[in-house]
């Protein structure tokens, strides 16, 4: 395999967690008895330019299928940081009902929704039709098209340049990234911004945030290594905010090179703070493989002694990170004969791999388990207020990342 950026060959395996479907491919019932697509999980880190990113085996469209089941409205705090950003960039660059804002991998309108209120004009992009048909349904256009350069140029000559283009969570999932980068260039107006969010890859080390890795995130990015690729796109990164969605994020800021945008002191600090922490050796990549293996290792302990002991233990969160931990530590129905999820689009389906079912949370209130393991670590918090009755009755949580915790 070759680096998907700059080319050179591969030879670096940063994390290898065996073979496991992918981790949105939710089965029903019937599917169980079917033959289940497992791929290989392994990671490599160039060590020529620090991409640190997925082997080659999926491609996208059987990675987001028309019934790919995440949608970003499920969880209030991310729409209320959806809100956030809205009204913040919306003043910093005095967005009006003259401005043209797109968002790539708009998913179910959780974001635009905000400038479709504001009366700004604006545009999703987003492959997959589930999401794609509720964005629409709150009156926001979308184009259900994967995007790339070809895109972005047919868009540009279409005279539909963007004073603001937007992608959350999205720049990890593109299989080709330099063709992706090339497009945000290719349809920025000459002064216009573009803003990515993205997990940041020196958090995923530092907290050993393994289970982050799955097939549908292609490329796990630190600044220095998105400075790189902007600039190959004639893109210039010239912000950058730490955010603490998804266990610690960054949303860089960028532009045309040739646009009139001041470049921010907080740029040459994260990427000052990624070289501290040796980013750019061998030494952290080469450590976090047995990092890994220790909290799959503590899951499954927890996990056995609770079911010697006769206590129940029940999940919540089907999240994507929740699959990749499951079917490393090789967890099944007997250890966790349940998960919980407030997504009706995944109740009454299975979890990929594992094959556990997915219940609404109220099963959790029915049942009133001993244990609760949240899966979605990032969200615990917000999960343990929605399910306070259930603490107040006795029940106890745990996250398994980047340590076993009870609380």
């Amino acid at each position: 395999m070759i680096c998907r950026h700059c080319r050179s060959r591969l030879t670096d395996v940063f994390l290898d967690l065996g073979r496991t479907p992918p981790s949105n491919a939710y089965l029903s019932e019937a599917a169980l008895s079917e033959p289940e697509t497992a791929y290989p999980l392994r990671v490599f880190v160039c060590n020529h330019c620090r991409l640190v990113q997925t082997e080659d085996y999926a491609d996208a469209d059987e990675l987001f299928s028309p019934h790919y089941a995440y949608f970003s409205s499920t969880t209030k705090s991310w729409l209320d940081h959806a809100a956030c950003y809205a009204a913040m960039i919306s003043e910093r660059f005095a967005l009006s009902d003259e401005s043209f804002v797109i968002e790539v991998a708009s998913n179910d309108g959780y974001l635009l929704r905000n400038f479709v209120d504001a009366a700004i004009p604006c545009l999703g992009i987003e492959p997959t039709d589930s999401t794609a048909a509720a964005a629409e349904a709150l009156g926001i256009p979308v184009l259900r098209k994967f995007f790339g350069e070809a895109l972005g140029r047919e868009l540009a000559e279409r005279g539909r340049r963007a004073d603001l283009v937007c992608g959350n969570n999205v720049y990890a999932h593109v299989p080709d990234i330099n063709d992706f980068t090339r497009g945000l260039a290719a349809v920025l107006k000459p002064e216009g911004v573009v803003t990515l969010e993205f997990p940041h890859l020196l958090r995923l080390i530092e907290q050993c945030q393994f289970d982050t890795v799955y097939h549908e995130h292609f490329s796990y990015l630190s600044l220095a290594v998105v400075e790189r690729i902007f600039a190959a796109a004639g893109l210039r990164l010239f912000d950058v905010e730490e955010l603490p969605t998804h266990g610690g994020s960054l949303r860089v800021y960028g532009c045309l090179a040739a646009a009139g945008h001041s470049t921010s002191p907080a740029v040459a600090e994260v990427l000052a703070a990624e070289r501290r922490h040796g980013l750019d050796t061998d030494a952290p990549y080469a450590a976090f493989q047995s990092r890994a293996d220790a909290v799959r290792d503590g899951l499954l302990s927890f996990l056995h002694d609770a079911k010697r002991t006769g206590k129940t233990v029940a999940g919540y969160g089907a999240a994507a990170k929740g699959n990749t931990l499951l079917n490393y530590a090789r967890v099944t129905r007997d250890l966790l004969p349940f998960i919980c999820d407030a997504a009706p689009s995944k109740q009454g389906l299975f979890m990929p791999g594992s094959h556990i079912p997915i219940l609404p949370p109220s099963a959790l209130f029915d049942r009133r388990p001993d244990f609760v393991l949240i899966l979605p670590w990032n969200i615990a918090a917000e999960a343990r207020a929605q399910l306070e009755p259930l603490a107040a009755a006795g029940t106890r949580f745990v996250t398994a990342v980047p340590t076993l915790t009870v609380f």
